[in-house]
């Protein structure tokens, strides 16, 4: 993700994928707290960048809603 970052910008839907992917793999390795705070960091610039009935957003979202309960 930071070398998406550093070649692509914080704000290229790549690098919003990669984002995501981090947060569900934390997830899985038991960070919940770590992977919320990267998802919802992600929710927010896909809204931003890619706008908020985007497909990724949509279910970026919905990861938040589901980690949420």
């Amino acid at each position: 993700m930071e070398t998406r970052k550093t070649k692509l910008g914080a704000d290229h839907p790549d690098t919003l994928t990669s984002m995501a992917n981090l947060a569900l793999t934390w997830k899985a390795q038991g960070r919940q707290a770590d992977a919320l705070v990267l998802i919802q960091g992600c929710a927010q610039a896909q809204q931003r960048v890619l706008g908020p009935e985007h497909p990724n957003t949509l279910s970026t979202q919905a990861i938040i809603e589901d980690w949420s309960i």
